[in-house]
């Protein structure tokens, strides 16, 4: 059974990991000054962040039914199982693109099989259970294995972030201006964190230091089995507090690995430079 993992650029998921598991990733669309651009494609997460920084305000949308169809009947053809593991629906309409696309090719092909998991999950929450599902399928289990393992990382990933500047989140309608504004007079580092695939405000923190404190403690609090786990931190163009966060986890929780990655165009279009965002499991698999 040569099952096909896809993913999207949601996910954030570092190239290595895609080259080494044969994953497809489908590229959600950022528009930049009059131009539509596809995430890790024809345009770079660092080129939006500049021009953020700037005072550009870019936009994105979801991938099309159509991209998906073209991409579900090549592997229904080859009568490959196909699994997608789409951004959270909560946040992006590209779960409902895959769903269309779904439905016209197991129309036109009555064997494909074609399973969609809403992650509820962003960056690389979405983008850790992406890896655990490509390690379950070079393990070789049956398809409900593997997919009852996908769900289980859907339901056990914990998400924590806080954005450098509450404008970019204003300008995408999380905060109101009044928030924004006060926010950034009073320095005030929001925490936000994942809920049902929606962004939920935690806390609000005075001071980049006391941010990083608080996010490893959350993270104590909220997670377990840390030793058995591999955790994320992705960064709006932002490495050095990335590494910061790394270090402070290390020597509080001795995590198993910690992956870091950049934040693509996607989802920097919304957080903006700055952002430093936290991913780990509340359970680890028995």
């Amino acid at each position: 059974m040569n099952v096909k993992l896809i993913v999207d650029s949601g996910s954030d998921l570092p190239q290595d990991i895609i080259d080494k598991y044969d994953i497809d990733l489908v590229s959600l669309i950022v528009h930049l000054d009059h131009k539509d651009y596809y995430d890790r494609d024809t345009i770079d997460s660092t080129a939006v962040y500049e021009a953020m920084r700037n005072g550009a305000a870019p936009k994105t949308a979801q991938a099309t039914p159509d991209t998906f169809y073209e991409l579900f009947k090549k592997y229904a053809e080859q009568q490959r199982p196909i699994i997608y593991l789409a951004f959270s629906s909560e946040l992006s309409g590209t779960y409902q693109s895959a769903m269309i696309a779904k439905q016209q090719v197991e129309d036109e092909f009555s064997q494909a099989e074609i399973y969609i998991i809403d992650t509820k999950a962003a960056s690389m929450g979405h983008g850790l259970i992406a890896y655990h599902t490509a390690k379950a399928i070079e393990s070789g289990g049956s398809i409900q294995d593997i997919l009852d393992r996908a769900q289980f990382y859907v339901n056990h990933m914990v998400h924590i972030f806080t954005v450098d500047d509450l404008e970019y989140l204003q300008r995408g309608g999380r905060v109101s201006k009044a928030q924004a504004f006060v926010g950034g007079m009073l320095k005030i580092k929001p925490l936000l964190h994942v809920e049902d695939g929606r962004l939920v405000p935690l806390e609000k923190i005075r001071g980049t230091k006391k941010v990083l404190g608080r996010m490893t403690d959350l993270t104590k609090e909220r997670g377990q089995s840390f030793d058995q786990q591999t955790i994320a931190i992705t960064h709006g163009d932002d490495e050095e507090r990335a590494q910061m966060l790394a270090e402070r986890l290390r020597e509080a929780l001795n995590p198993k690995d910690i992956i870091i990655h950049q934040i693509g165009s996607a989802i920097g279009a919304h957080a903006g430079p700055g952002t430093i965002a936290l991913f780990f499991l509340d359970e680890v698999e028995k």
